[in-house]
């Protein structure tokens, strides 16, 4: 029959279609003709059409795969036996549970709708899906109803209950259904299988199973109510437990009943007293099982129950009523709690989104969870969903096969433990990467490490050993400066049974509580019956019920679908370009370990709202809103222009964007600093996002969102997003904002230059740095034009008139959009007066008594003063008195009326993220300040010492501390100059203080600061340095110096503290010059301030020069005055300098006056040394005498000046010589001393040819010249030393085989002392002279090598002054994997102390490298050195290339070392590598760096022997 047949059929036809040839139920047919469904409407029929119509949808489906043959002209033909078309829904229903085995419910959600057997032979996957059958499920259905085309008849078994429950128990008994009323199911006819859904097929409620009527003894019942009466009686309104004492005392004969009557009176062993004899006598058993439960409580009742059966010795009955008990707690025990599981769906979406419909209300979620199963952890993945900050797992497998390891194939987590989170907060959140990445904390052991200290434990040990570290744990999490109270939510995951209360999970419940309200809490079972006994142990226990925060009706596959429904949706397939215009995913697990990175993917923000959705609608409006107003531009606000209106191309656009494409192109160079130099608030930031915006299909594109990472560590991040998922590495466009110096990004471009040099050197990083400043056209022009550009706070004529259409665009879409200032304040060309009336308007009644005045007072000078300051929403709250309460909005911008309209709460990424309060636009916060002091005489000292007096801003914690370092940096930043040259002298703040009100108004600002910030060295560090620059007041300005310098100890205090003398001595040689007489005390001052000065500076170089002190700290960090890379050789020009001003001192006196050269000669010969100065000519006067006097008392620091400055100019000369310089201070410095030089040669040189002889021999060094015949030999070949005999490892075996019988003859020859350093120099010889000859005769053997070493440790012990004994040791006496020595560690430690001690300037932020690698054999050639390794490639590659191997650790992937060198097992614990040997555990260095985070990791990797100790090659993870 064809379509164009069908077409013509009447309704009458459809419906004698439908009967006959579909088979369906008449009332199905019935609603074709109600519906006037003719033949030429039926052809265009689908699915949804026929649901609409009311079918169900198993007889929906049936049609449609009916009227799809019709349509193609063919007659319907079914491929299934027909045994399973005849199947009634009910046995539909049994297939499924009893031979695919799908969770119940799915069974009863196809019954209700109709799916019969000729039904279900036409569903298709997509027709389970439509029926809310998840994917899994309903490709199961299809695959095994495909197997029933060749299975002979199936076997179906009645199902003679419906439970609810997927795990099959039994449920409670109803009381609207006889206790022993059977469940039967019919099979109707053929007819009747797809009849419409009637109120008669409501699925059968839940019976309970218990022996019918007949079975029971029937003793004495003319005196015994019935059974069915009974409990007629009880299900009404009785708890469900009196229903079940009933029961039992219902089995029991009369004689029996009159007993447990006895005892029950009787009964002593409760709290409560017995019930009495007079309420108990002629009682039912109805009325007993009441009186019991009303006397004792339903849970002692039933307690009390089973003991008196087990007294009148009913133990089978007494057995019988606890396992129904047991039944009874894996359900819901009231009808209430049944209602409850029909919306559990929604309940849990409320509980997570505070009501909402995204999992954005809350910053961040804490788990606990404890043991699982592999069934289990298949529906975890929603985990990888939350924003997790930390994981407190109690399974110690669950590294291998638990949560853990299934959450670790998605997303990254450091493994920790709870003693890690102990210390100081802000060092915590930054050692173990907390807010970055997620903190998955092993609470009780880990098997997967083989250590006594991570052995899972019982409860009494745990208690004992772990149980403090968990408290202290769940304290710090608690602590609301680390997640604010009401910003996060902690999550109970019970995979597991949780029987008692000595449970340590139970404990880790008991912690939170003392921490946070219950309401933080919410509690996810997987089973009933832990929920029910979970429930009932937080009941007893804390008094609270947590029904109304648990989830415990729902499968975990429901749980998990529900969360990964919720949004924001995770963008699937965030794309990145790839080499070849290809394109690759972005892994969230890649993206987990890229902290550092902001990445911008090619389909930024697709795919993640319904975009026709009211939600999206609403987001844009907000979105662009909040922009517009002066919120940070956000990726939304470029996607949004480009779908409709474009964004607004700034003048300066193409010059930045061929900027970046022109050194892609060009440049030989692989990493690019770009500079783009912008007034603040002018944007420069959002016109450098724009263009990556548009290059993010051409480079990978990133922002720097944390630079307080290592530079190393950054630009290891780079490189793997250079190379992520693709052999060829793609560009790189990285984004560094807010950057206060454009000197700070060059350390960053060394160090991913030297990164993408070493591992991708074809390829290429453009960093594009945006660096607000005061002058961006002076430093644009002092700069290589060619690789910056600038923008101003001016607009062209084109901008502005791009502006007024903006403006009229958004007109058409917001309201009063002249209320976006930031943008109005643009569109103005950055008016003063239109900010000017802002302010006014706005601040029009200003009282500064007012909390809400007062806070808009400090956010103006704080905005004004310090770029993308903020104050905290939590702290503005406070202020307020402002409880948190749950779910709300915020409401501060509401108190804050009538300013609010000027400020904006905007996200600060800080720790983890918060939320800051700021005026929208640093020139409104400048025009309000005005106002201030205009209007109402408020000045900037009045408002910053009202802020000092603020005690709510001061304190412990990270949230404080973000304001407290702004307040600082408000108070000592010093900017650079406006002509670009050097830096001013103060901040801006002191300067207008200073400019407004003097010293004094300074000096109490600062002291006040520096009562406030007590711990900070910069505050008196800043008012000393104010006080000798403006206030020449040098002995109040060394008191705050030296407080400085006792708060902490560092070179830039020192430098301070000489900084103060050297402007004291310059001041007195100034005002000296201007006095005609002359006064010997003068001299002692200036002598005894030059002495105090030397001193400081001497401490200074000394600082700088120590390893321990990390040099990018050395100062309070970011609140400094401004920023410095290091001190470098700071302390050794100041001292040249400080020299010279007592140089020029001496030489003004009266008979060493440099003018006269007879007397210059007596300076020059007093100063080396040669004459006293008793015996230099003098007038005899009275003055003279004195000097002679002061000089005398001296002249021991005076006379060593002159070798002093000689060897610091020999010093400085080599650093200048062989050092690159790297900043501003290495440039001005070497001008410094090249002037300084020059007064040396003229004070010091007389004739030409001394001169001469100065310059050409400062840096020389003598040769010795008398040595013996075989020193000299050894001297001569660079094998007198340890370092140098290391060198022949590459030179011929005679040249060995000589020096071995040189070292044989000279340890004869010479004394002990002198001999040990030889015998080191021998051995060393042997094992060189082993890898080039293993057969030659001068060798010693191994074993005779071991024992002369351990002779020459036993002299030295463990204090050696050089490495070289104990580097020995290493390479002779690293243990093999079947032997221990104990002695190895302290070798190791010995190896390190004395390197440390003795090289660490040759060291410092330098690396080392190995000479040798520890290889598969024993003995001697188990040592395989670096230039054996090398004879393995270089018949096959050029040099050039093998370098590039060794570089970039690809050497290691190579088969020829891997069949050469063992790889060692070993572990990283607490950020250390160990090797492990046996139980031994030995410390040893990574080669490269090691992922950040503290993260526990097992490991293995090849083992090389440096001079510092040994050292981890090829890391790899082995979880």
């Amino acid at each position: 029959m064809s379509q164009s047949t069908t077409e013509k059929w009447t309704t009458e036809d459809v419906h004698h279609w439908l009967m006959t040839e579909v088979k369906v139920h008449q009332s199905c047919a019935d609603i074709f003709t109600e519906g006037e469904v003719s033949g030429d409407c039926l052809v265009t029929f689908k699915k949804t059409d026929l649901l609409d119509l009311g079918i169900k949808h198993g007889p929906a489906v049936k049609i449609t795969s009916y009227l799809d043959s019709l349509k193609e002209g063919s007659k319907y033909k079914s491929q299934f036996p027909a045994y399973v078309e005849k199947w009634s829904k009910q046995q539909v229903s049994q297939w499924l549970l009893q031979h695919v085995k799908i969770y119940n419910k799915y069974a009863e959600r196809l019954q209700k709708e109709d799916v019969s057997g000729d039904c279900l032979v036409c569903f298709r996957k997509q027709d389970f899906l439509d029926l809310d059958v998840k994917s899994g499920p309903a490709v199961k259905i299809v695959a095994q109803l495909d197997q029933l085309k060749t299975k002979p008849v199936l076997t179906l078994q009645p199902t003679l209950q419906t439970s609810t429950d997927q795990r099959n128990t039994e449920t409670c008994v109803q009381p609207e259904r006889s206790l022993a009323q059977p469940s039967t199911s019919q099979q109707p006819d053929l007819q009747n299988k797809t009849e419409p859904h009637s109120a008669s097929e409501k699925a059968p409620l839940p019976v309970r199973r218990a022996p019918p009527e007949t079975t029971l003894p029937i003793k004495e019942q003319s005196t015994r109510p019935q059974r069915g009466a009974a409990a007629t009686k009880l299900q009404q309104g009785l708890h469900q437990i009196t229903v079940e004492i009933h029961h039992v005392l219902e089995e029991l004969r009369t004689e029996d009943l009159k007993r447990f009557h006895f005892h029950l009176k009787g009964y002593t062993n409760s709290k409560q007293t017995s019930i009495p004899w007079g309420k108990l006598e002629d009682k039912d058993t109805v009325d007993t099982a009441k009186l019991m439960t009303d006397h004792y409580g339903s849970e002692e009742a039933s307690r009390v129950a089973t003991d008196i059966l087990k007294e009148i010795n009913q133990r089978e009955l007494a057995c019988q009523f606890e396992r129904t008990k047991g039944q009874l707690q894996q359900q819901s025990l009231s009808k209430e709690d049944v209602k409850k599981e029909d919306n559990q769906g929604d309940k849990l979406k409320t509980l997570l989104t505070c009501g909402g419909n995204t999992l954005d209300n809350y910053d961040r979620f804490i788990v606990v969870v404890n043991k699982s199963s592999p069934e289990q952890v298949q529906y975890l993945q929603f985990l990888s969903k939350l924003k997790l900050f930390c994981v407190l797992d109690f399974d110690p497998n669950s590294t291998t096969s638990g949560v853990c390891h299934t959450y670790k194939e998605l997303r990254v987590a450091n493994l920790h433990t709870p003693s890690q989170f102990q210390g100081q907060t802000e060092s915590v959140i930054r050692s173990l990467n907390l807010y970055k990445q997620t903190s998955w904390v092993f609470c009780n052991g880990r098997n997967d490490l083989d250590s006594d200290s991570h052995q899972e434990l019982d409860y009494k040990t745990w208690l004992r050993k772990s149980c403090r570290d968990v408290e202290q744990l769940v304290s710090f999490i608690c602590n609301p400066e680390v997640l604010p109270q009401g910003k996060c939510l902690i999550m109970f995951l019970l995979l597991s049974p949780v029987d008692t209360e000595k449970d340590p999970v139970f404990e880790t419940y008991m912690s939170f509580i003392k921490h946070t309200e219950e309401t933080n809490i919410i509690t996810i079972c997987d089973s009933q019956s832990t929920y029910l006994k979970w429930r009932e142990l937080i009941q007893e226990k804390c008094d609270y019920d947590i029904e109304h925060l648990s989830i415990n009706a729902l499968t975990l596959s429901e749980i998990n679908g529900t969360i990964m429904a919720l949004g924001p949706n995770n963008q699937s397939g965030r794309q990145l370009p790839s080499s070849g215009s290809s394109t690759v995913v972005l892994k969230q697990k890649d993206e987990d370990l890229l902290t550092a990175l902001d990445v911008l993917c090619m389909n930024q923000c697709e795919n993640i709202f319904d975009e026709n959705s009211s939600e999206f609608h609403d987001f844009r409006i907000e979105t662009e809103e909040k922009f517009f107003r002066g919120g940070k531009a956000e990726w939304w606000n470029f996607y949004f222009c480009d779908k409709e209106k474009p964004f607004i191309k700034r003048d300066k656009y193409e010059n930045v964007k061929k900027m970046i494409t022109s050194p892609w192109r060009d440049s030989n160079n692989v990493c690019e600093l770009l500079n783009l130099f912008h007034h603040a608030g002018c944007g420069g930031t959002t016109l450098a996002m724009h263009v990556m915006w548009d290059l993010r299909k051409k480079f990978r594109c990133a922002v720097l969102k944390d630079n307080t990472l290592p530079k190393t560590e950054v630009a290891s991040q780079v490189l793997k997003l250079m190379k992520l998922e693709s052999e060829k590495a793609s560009p790189v466009l990285l984004l560094v904002d807010d950057s206060k110096d454009s000197e700070d990004p060059y350390d960053l471009e060394n160090c991913i230059r030297k990164a993408v040099e070493d591992n991708a050197p074809n390829c290429k990083v453009i960093i594009l740095n945006c660096v607000r400043s005061h002058s961006p056209k002076k430093q644009y022009q002092q700069q290589n034009t060619g690789l910056c550009q600038f923008m101003t706070a001016s607009l062209t004529p084109d901008e502005q008139k791009d502006f007024d259409k903006k403006l009229d665009e958004l007109k058409e879409s917001h309201e009063k959009p002249e209320n976006f200032y930031s943008f109005m304040i643009m569109k103005s060309n950055f008016d003063k007066k239109y900010t000017a009336d802002l302010a006014r308007n706005t601040l029009e009644n200003f009282d500064f008594s007012t909390k809400e005045a007062q806070l808009f007072a400090f956010l103006a000078l704080l905005n004004t003063y310090v770029a993308e300051s903020a104050i905290t929403l939590s702290l503005c709250e406070d202020l307020f008195g402002m409880k948190m309460v749950r779910w709300q909005k915020d409401s501060v911008l509401e108190r804050m009326n009538p300013y609010s309209n000027l400020l904006i709460i905007n996200p600060v990424d800080d720790w983890g993220g918060y939320k800051g309060v700021q005026i929208l636009h640093h020139t409104i916060a400048s025009a309000c300040l005005d106002e201030l002091e205009g209007s109402y005489s408020l000045k900037v000292s009045d408002i910053a010492k009202e802020m000092l007096h603020f005690d709510l801003f001061f304190g412990v914690g990270v949230v404080k501390h973000q304001l407290m370092i702004s307040i600082q940096q408000m108070l000592i930043r010093r900017l650079r100059k406006k002509d670009g040259d050097g830096r001013e002298l103060f901040s801006p703040l002191i300067d207008k203080i200073h400019n407004q009100q003097g010293k004094q108004t300074v000096q109490e600002v600062f002291v006040k600061a520096s009562s406030r910030f007590e711990t900070s060295a910069s505050i008196p560090q800043a008012l000393a340095r104010y006080l000798y620059i403006e206030g020449r007041d040098y002995p109040e300005a060394v008191k705050w110096a030296e407080k400085a310098k006792n708060i902490k100890e560092n070179p830039y205090n020192f430098d301070t503290i000489g900084q103060v003398y050297k402007s004291n001595m310059k001041s007195n040689i100034e005002r000296e010059k201007k006095e005609a007489s002359h006064n010997p005390e003068d001299l002692l001052t200036n002598i005894q301030i030059a002495v105090n000065g030397m001193k400081a500076f001497q401490r200074a170089q000394e600082l700088a020069e120590l390893e321990d002190e990390p040099q990018e700290n050395a100062a309070d960090d970011k609140s400094e005055d401004f920023p410095r890379t290091s001190y470098t050789v700071y302390g050794y020009v100041n001292m040249l300098e400080m020299a010279f001003l007592v140089f020029e001192i001496l030489g003004s006196l009266p008979f060493f006056d440099v003018c006269n050269p007879m007397k210059k000669r007596y300076l020059q010969s007093f100063l080396k040394g040669t004459m006293p100065i008793t015996s230099v000519y003098k007038e005899n006067t009275e003055i003279n005498d004195r000097y002679v006097e002061i000089i005398k008392e001296h002249e021991q620091f005076l006379v060593r000046l002159k070798s002093k400055v000689k060897e610091t100019l020999d010093l400085l000369d080599c650093y200048f010589a062989y050092i690159k310089g790297n900043s501003e201070f290495d440039a001005t410095n070497h001008r410094t001393v090249s002037e300084h030089f020059k007064k040396y040669v003229h004070l010091f040189c007389n004739t030409p040819e001394e001169r001469k002889q100065e310059q050409e021999t400062k840096s020389n060094l003598n040769l010795k010249l008398d040595i013996e015949e075989r020193r000299l030999y050894l001297e001569m070949n660079q094998a007198d030393t340890f370092s140098g005999i290391l060198q022949h490892l590459d030179k011929p075996a005679e040249e060995m085989e000589k020096i071995i019988e040189y070292y044989v003859f000279l340890q004869k020859e010479t004394n002990v002392n002198q001999n040990i350093q030889l015998k080191i120099n021998y051995i060393l010889s042997n094992i060189i002279l082993y890898q080039a000859k293993p057969n030659s005769k001068y060798l010693k053997k191994y074993q005779d090598l071991c024992t002369l070493l351990l002779e020459t440790l036993q002299n030295v012990g463990f204090w050696h002054p050089s490495p070289d004994p104990y580097y020995l040791a290493l390479l002779l006496m690293w243990p093999n994997p079947a032997e221990e020595n104990k002695e190895i560690s302290k070798y190791v430690t010995a190896i390190r102390k004395s390197s440390h001690k003795h090289l660490s300037k040759l060291f410092h932020k330098r690396s080392t490298v190995a000479c040798f690698y520890l290889g598969k054999e024993k003995g001697l050639k188990r040592l395989v050195s670096k230039p054996t390794l090398d004879k393995s490639f270089l018949p096959k590659m050029s040099r050039h290339t093998l370098a590039q191997l060794w570089r970039n650790g690809d050497i290691f992937k190579e088969k020829a070392i891997i069949n050469c060198l063992h790889r060692v097992s070993g572990t990283i614990e607490q950020d250390e590598v160990y090797a492990n040997n046996g139980k031994q555990k030995i410390l040893v260095r990574p080669a490269r760096p090691i992922r950040s985070g503290f993260s526990t990791e097992i490991v293995s990797f090849y083992l090389g022997f440096a001079i510092n100790g040994p050292l981890a090659y090829d890391i790899q993870y082995e979880n």
